[in-house]
């Protein structure tokens, strides 16, 4: 007993223990209050008693808060850092403040803040983030702040808003995101949408505008003519080479995939090989098929795969490690789509390739030995992929992506089927 007596008094006197030298603390209308404002302090002090619940250091120094800088007051409501020199909020700065409701870093030069720290605050009910350097806020930043009715963001230097950024933000009543030198293209769209329609207050409407492009400088959001935006389509397409030049070593498979959408969107591929997956941000390799300046080097200066900036990919040596699935991918501030086939190899006495063979030697019987089909084969619904059986090889097979070939004309020996699901390129004989 007497040792628990004796643990409650040291409990006690750490929560009633003295206040930081240039700070001074005391109770006031029922909140314990730590006042450090004006005190050209740099840093956070230490040494605050742990019942502290509002603490206020606005109007110093602070060039930035490292993580665990409020360590001492995990009871803090009210957290006021308005007019520092604050820069960079660190990880774990903010996320040990689980009740508070009210923070002010306003006036501030803040452009590296960690967002991820305010998933932690789920009772804020103020946030004052005004007046700052701010380019970014990631479009779940505010997941986790269903209680917050005020937000402040006027001032800063956002250029857009991810779509949806508020929508986590049932509780709000007011918004301020006017003087921030907004890019009034395709992705900011749904902001004005938004405004148009929200119950929240908005004010200084005409002062929410672009700055660019140039033709909508000092436009407000509000008044935003319609722009022509569009979604990211794509068309995945197949191009087997062609044009009747000596077998070499492996095939050579070429796909594209034709985008359309406003704005431009961003072409990437996603294939999945029995060795792992590869990501392509397309281009890689420009027209001559050899590395751009600044990609990854490659031994012979030519990728495994080549993605061309006119939305076609080139596997120049196909063979058992480049089956797989091969995903052409779109995206702009709108949207994304993607579009998939499945690739294998058929070698020498497979049943597909015995199945499709017979079918060619069909079309031989009826004098059909050379014929001519479109070069291009798209497929006919979402699940359905094309089918090659390469009997003979292509020559310049560069060609067909590059827009160097013209001609459409297949040699004896090659066969083209339409099936579902499945791509499989045939073995030379």
């Amino acid at each position: 007993m007497p040792g628990l007596c004796l643990l409650c008094w040291a409990l006690l006197l750490g929560l009633v223990r003295g206040c930081p030298e240039a700070c001074d603390c005391g109770e006031k209308y029922g909140f314990q209050i730590a006042d450090c404002a004006y005190r050209d302090l740099e840093a956070v002090p230490p040494g605050f008693p742990a019942n502290v619940t509002t603490l206020s250091l606005s109007a110093n120094r602070l060039p930035g808060l490292p993580e665990g800088a409020f360590g001492e007051v995990p009871l803090l409501q009210s957290l006021w850092l308005a007019h520092n020199e604050i820069r960079k909020v660190a990880i774990g700065a903010l996320a040990p403040l689980g009740h508070l409701k009210s923070l002010d870093l306003s006036h501030n030069l803040l452009s590296d803040f960690a967002w991820s720290d305010l998933h932690n605050l789920s009772a804020l009910q103020l946030l004052k983030m005004d007046s700052n350097e701010l380019t970014f806020i990631p479009r779940d930043a505010f997941r986790s702040l269903r209680a917050l009715r005020s937000l402040q963001l006027n001032h800063n230097r956002l250029h857009t808003l991810a779509e949806g950024t508020f929508a986590p933000l049932t509780a709000l009543s007011h918004l301020q995101i006017n003087d921030n030198p907004f890019d009034c293209n395709c992705g900011l769209v749904w902001l004005k949408t938004w405004a148009l329609a929200t119950a929240v207050s908005i004010p200084e409407q005409d002062n929410v505008a672009c700055t660019s492009p140039h033709m909508l400088k000092g436009t407000p959001l509000s008044r935003l003519p319609p722009l022509p935006c569009s979604a990211p389509s794509v068309q995945l397409s197949y191009q087997p080479s062609q044009d009747g030049a000596e077998l070499r070593p492996g095939f050579v498979l070429a796909l594209h995939c034709d985008v359309d959408g406003q704005p431009a969107p961003q072409l990437h591929w996603h294939i999945q090989t029995p060795g792992g997956t590869v990501e392509i941000a397309s281009p890689n390799v420009g027209t001559d098929g050899h590395v751009l300046p600044g990609a990854p080097a490659v031994p012979g200066g030519r990728p495994r795969f080549q993605a061309f900036a006119n939305g076609s990919l080139l596997i120049p040596d196909f063979g058992k490690l480049e089956e797989g699935t091969y995903s052409c991918l779109a995206t702009n501030e709108l949207g994304g789509a993607e579009s998939s086939v499945n690739v294998a190899l058929a070698t020498t006495g497979e049943g597909g390739e015995d199945a499709l063979g017979r079918r060619f030697h069909g079309k031989a019987v009826e004098g059909k030995g050379c014929y001519t089909v479109d070069n291009e084969v798209q497929p006919s619904g979402p699940e359905d992929n094309v089918v090659i059986i390469y009997l003979s090889c292509a020559r310049n097979p560069e060609a067909a992506v590059l827009g160097k070939g013209a001609a459409g004309q297949w040699c004896p020996g090659l066969v083209l089927v339409l099936v579902p699901s499945l791509l499989l390129l045939g073995v030379p004989f």
